[in-house]
């Protein structure tokens, strides 16, 4: 009888992990953001995504090495790492402004998992060698426009026919327990495909927090900005982008409505 009903339990945590995660997909939205918030289920058109400078994939190596970086830094040797960093398909910002930012350090946080390295978002002598042999990870997928979301390496990719064409520092489910209602459940980003089917252009306040333009695929999971985007998993199984990341993709329109969404 006690291990029925510990399976019971263990079921009905899975579910409501699959079924709210970061959102419960219901309610209104709320605004701690001054940014309109528009539902919108499928739209009548879909743009093709606009070309950003995330796009490039050359992967030539930069003509004077860049040393040793930090977040606040500026100057022109910050300049060259911005440029280097879009150059391998990096996202940091529509341009590079000479200002090591945090923008700047979710691109490097990026780099640094695609090579396999510590994650301190320091450019350091091995990460400055990532650079010059221009790192960049693969794709798994062959045809087609979507997103693929490595949790292995926290990184979500934007691809197009089996290129790779922007990478993005990211946070998955932390694979945590978590309290919500007197009830416990497991952080958890469930592995599969599956296309983006709801967006909010605007802010969510979900269930478990706030909840940035999110773009639903899988029941209450969805890609979306938050404020904290660490290294490594610590969502409650969202996948977690940079604010200027998310309004780069919804800008860009390399996410609308129907897109494939590939976790691994």
């Amino acid at each position: 009888m006690v291990w029925r009903i510990l399976t019971s339990t263990a079921a009905a945590a899975v579910t409501l992990t699959f079924a709210t995660a970061c959102d419960n997909s219901g309610g209104t939205a709320a605004a701690p953001a001054p940014v309109p918030s528009v539902s919108v289920a499928t739209p009548t058109t879909s743009a093709p995504p606009t070309p950003s400078p995330a796009a490039s994939v050359s992967v030539s190596t930069p003509a004077k090495p860049i040393g040793k970086l930090r977040r606040g830094d500026k100057g022109p040797e910050v300049v060259a790492l911005q440029k280097r960093l879009t150059e391998l398909g990096y996202w940091n910002g529509t341009k590079a402004d000479g200002t090591f930012g945090g923008t700047t350090q979710q691109a490097v946080f990026a780099l640094q998992k695609a090579a396999g390295l510590g994650r301190d978002g320091v450019v350091g002598p091995k990460t400055a060698k990532a650079l010059e042999r221009g790192v960049r990870p693969t794709a798994r997928s062959t045809t087609g426009r979507l997103i693929e979301i490595d949790k292995k390496k926290q990184l979500l990719l934007v691809v197009q026919d089996g290129t790779v064409t922007g990478i993005l520092n990211t946070s998955t489910g932390s694979n945590q327990t978590y309290e919500y209602k007197e009830h416990t459940y497991l952080a958890h980003t469930p592995s599969g495909k599956f296309k983006v089917y709801r967006q909010i252009d605007g802010w969510r306040h979900g269930p478990l927090g706030p909840l940035y333009r999110p773009k639903y695929f899988n029941g209450g999971i969805a890609v979306h900005g938050a404020y904290s985007i660490p290294p490594y998993p610590a969502s409650h199984g969202c996948a977690r982008l940079g604010i200027p990341a998310m309004d780069w993709l919804w800008s860009s329109n390399q996410l609308p409505p129907k897109t494939k969404v590939w976790v691994y």
